[in-house]
């Protein structure tokens, strides 16, 4: 929409402008001209340096390793707290992931696999591969919820539903 008003009516109102100012002399013809493309190029040059504030992350295989925790300020409350204390998983830069069911900083049992990403868009998409036993958690792949700054994972288990993580360190919490 903005191309064809350009096209069909900025540029030739900006001709017509500046044919009247050069037959009648008067400069304000000219003027309007300048300070609409001045606007117009100020405005393109404001939105090009604001972009990264508010374009979604463009993620590539590497943004996803690292280590993730339950998202405990999606659904604050003391399932999520519970979930915290009980699931992370951590994807290595060998593609390996490791999701360990814990009792707080105690790591009770391991299951391991592999991931790899496709990018049917702009932005790539995790795929994970378990090793059998599997755990409900880590049975599907997530669905990626980016932000501007960061995104989180969405898993779908069969027994807690969605569970939301991000890539943080795990930390104790006071409960």
């Amino acid at each position: 929409m903005s191309g064809i008003f350009l096209i069909f009516v900025i540029i030739p109102l900006s001709f017509l402008l500046l044919i009247i100012a050069g037959l009648t002399e008067e400069k304000v013809f000219a003027y309007i001209v300048a300070f609409v493309w001045g606007g117009m190029i100020f405005f393109l040059i404001i939105g090009s340096l604001l972009k990264p504030f508010y374009t979604k992350k463009i993620l590539d295989k590497e943004d996803f390793y690292g280590q993730y925790v339950i998202d405990r300020d999606y659904f604050p409350g003391k399932q999520a707290d519970w979930q915290y204390n009980n699931f992370r998983f951590e994807i290595k830069e060998n593609d390996s992931i490791y999701f360990y069911v814990t009792d707080k900083n105690r790591i009770i049992n391991t299951h391991t696999g592999y991931i790899s990403t496709v990018k049917p868009y702009q932005s790539e998409r995790l795929k994970i591969n378990t090793l059998k036993p599997s755990h409900h958690v880590i049975n599907s792949n997530p669905t990626i919820y980016r932000g501007v700054w960061s995104f989180i994972m969405v898993f779908k288990s069969s027994k807690y539903h969605n569970m939301y993580f991000k890539k943080r360190k795990w930390e104790p919490i006071n409960n």
